[in-house]
């Protein structure tokens, strides 16, 4: 499953990822930061990713012209790069599910499960 990150997440994931994101990528690694989100969405629109990230800005995107490409938003709040890291693993099995729904474009984390 590839996921594009967002500059809000440290580029330091990519390293921590399982081989379920294999094919994940940053926007610092793909020469994207600092562009309009309207340019990191057509990106990811053109090359196949799932956008990560901790702002609305993206999901307004999705609101506004559909999907592809899909919205992974993580509303928790600052989390360091292991916790991010932590709520991907946990909700794995909803993520997949997601990607391959053709009826929603966002998936929202609003907390992080305890136990």
């Amino acid at each position: 499953m590839k996921l594009l990150f967002d500059q809000n997440i440290s580029y330091r994931i990519l390293k921590l990822l399982s081989n379920d994101f294999l094919g994940s990528s940053h926007v610092k690694k793909e020469g994207l930061v600092n562009e309009p989100d309207r340019v990191i969405w057509e990106f990811a629109k053109t090359n196949g990713y799932t956008i990560v990230s901790q702002d609305a800005d993206f999901n307004d995107l999705c609101l506004l012209n559909g999907f592809p490409p899909k919205i992974i938003w993580i509303r928790t709040g600052n989390l360091s790069t292991k916790s991010i890291l932590f709520l991907l693993n946990q909700h794995i099995n909803d993520i997949t599910e997601f990607i391959v729904d053709s009826d929603h474009g966002c998936f929202e984390i609003l907390k992080m499960k305890m136990g």
